[in-house]
């Protein structure tokens, strides 16, 4: 019977990134194809912020080479693989103006604008409002950016990032300061990704954010790759004790992973 091969989305080959003498990531390499669902997992300072803005094209590697959407950076016009790609993070959440209107700061997704400075193009906003829909912000559509909590933010930003229908969304610990609450709020939006023709790449490093629709883990500590594949299989007590240097017990309920950590 013949194996149907998976459309590859991005891959990193023999990635090394060294600055200032300091080897920041040392011989990683991995691949996503279609239909997989990655966390990026690790430690602070472990390299994971790098490795997102080598797929942006943001950095450049010392040596290896990145592949993303059928291109070779290096070999191609970056900023036309970029319009593919979603991008969240705290410090593109820091370059909007709080207070421009919701629905403005979600229609700047649609061009990659931070903010609009002439009339905002007819249908613009409708599509806007059907984001904000998905992210059950519609009632917020016309309050000010910075009047809204931090999760409400975190969700005004996925909206934004999804205006443009991307192929690959990459976030960088949305859910940092968080509470309770609204993390879970919001994992809740993330996990209804799998729904729609997109891989979702999350960083992170706290186990309990990866829930189901995440298929694969790539787990890096200290720039090296300790594990990386479908994600019950790279989460084992073994692995997670050298990425974090605690003992640790993991057990799984609703397909998520929860830690204990031991005395």
């Amino acid at each position: 019977m013949e194996v149907t091969q998976k459309a590859e989305i991005l891959s990193l080959e023999g990635i090394h990134f060294i600055r200032e003498n300091r080897h920041i990531l040392d011989d990683v390499g991995f691949r996503i194809q279609a239909g997989e669902h990655w966390v990026v997992l690790g430690r602070n300072g472990s390299g994971k912020t790098t490795l997102l803005e080598l797929m942006n094209g943001y950095q450049f590697p010392s040596s290896g080479q990145v592949r993303v959407l059928d291109h070779t950076y290096g070999q191609c016009d970056v900023r036309e693989v970029r319009k593919r790609i979603g991008y969240i993070s705290q410090s593109l959440y820091e370059k909007m103006n709080p207070a421009d209107p919701v629905w403005e700061v979600v229609a700047t997704g649609e061009f990659g604008f931070l903010r609009f400075y002439e009339a905002i193009p007819q249908g613009i906003r409708e599509k806007t409002l059907d984001k904000l829909h998905e992210v059950k912000l519609l009632h917020m559509a016309d309050q000010p950016l910075g009047t809204l909590s931090q999760g409400e933010r975190k969700k005004v930003m996925l909206a934004r990032a999804l205006m443009t229908e991307p192929s690959i969304l990459i976030m960088d610990e949305p859910c940092a300061g968080l509470d309770l609450f609204e993390r879970e709020r919001l994992l809740e939006n993330i996990n209804k990704l799998s729904e729609q023709s997109i891989t979702v790449i999350y960083v992170t490093h706290h186990l309990e954010e990866i829930v189901p629709m995440f298929t694969h883990v790539l787990l890096v500590e200290e720039g090296k790759v300790i594990a990386c594949g479908e994600k019950r299989e790279v989460l084992t007590e073994e692995n997670l004790v050298k990425a974090f240097q605690v003992p640790i017990r993991i057990e799984w309920f609703g397909d998520r992973p929860w830690i204990k950590v031991l005395g």
